[in-house]
């Protein structure tokens, strides 16, 4: 096999991410993605390390796409709202990876960037010590939590379908039958309103 030329890290992470988008996160091996760069396995580790460090830079990639610029007199309550947003934008498409970003999200510059603009508004909401640790793990675990839920457990989907009908379980019937009704974006929209409420009403906001 010739030697292949040099690559660059967005490279290394658009290869991975395509293999990801294409056939799943159980796909992911350092043989596709050197496959997909048309390479030998082995050549693949004069750039990265080991996988860890390749996933690192696919989640790097995916969440260096969020701009954490935001305007500063804002208030807390619109910069965690579009921070959510863009973040939900930049993960959502490329679903499967959302373990990743999970598992990553400590060590990608970018995911840091993005958590350092959250903690911001939150401190400037009034949040401290543990409850600011709180506040922010709440506010990933509500973004991480329903993009699993868009992409692999819709509420368009047949299982709230099925539900709808189970007369066995009536306000888990009726809880299904309205959430047919639902996009994606109301969904996500509300989840943030309640999340925000919660935080608003907390009380380090008034400490």
């Amino acid at each position: 096999m010739p030697r292949p030329r040099s690559l660059t890290t967005a490279d290394l992470a658009s290869a991975a991410l395509a293999v990801l988008d294409r056939a799943g996160l159980s796909a992911l091996t350092m043989r596709a993605v050197a496959q997909e760069l048309g390479m030998a396995t082995m050549a693949l580790y004069r750039y990265v390390a080991d996988r860890d460090a390749l996933e690192i830079l696919m989640v790097d990639q995916i969440l260096e796409t969020v701009d954490s610029a935001l305007p500063t007199d804002a208030d807390w309550t619109v910069r965690v709202r579009i921070l959510l947003d863009r973040a939900r934008t930049a993960i959502g498409a490329h679903p499967a990876a959302v373990p990743l970003v999970l598992r990553y999200r400590q060590s990608s510059p970018a995911s840091m960037c993005w958590m350092e603009a959250m903690l911001s508004a939150l401190t400037d909401a009034g949040f401290r010590g543990d409850d600011r640790v709180i506040a922010q793990r709440s506010a990933v675990a509500f973004l991480l939590g329903f993009l699993q839920n868009e992409h692999y457990a819709s509420i368009a989907g047949a299982g709230t379908a099925a539900l709808a009908s189970a007369t066995d379980f009536p306000l888990l019937a009726e809880t299904a039958a309205q959430a047919r009704t639902l996009s994606a974006d109301a969904e996500f929209d509300g989840g943030v309103e309640i999340l925000l409420r919660g935080l608003s009403g907390h009380p380090a906001r008034k400490r």
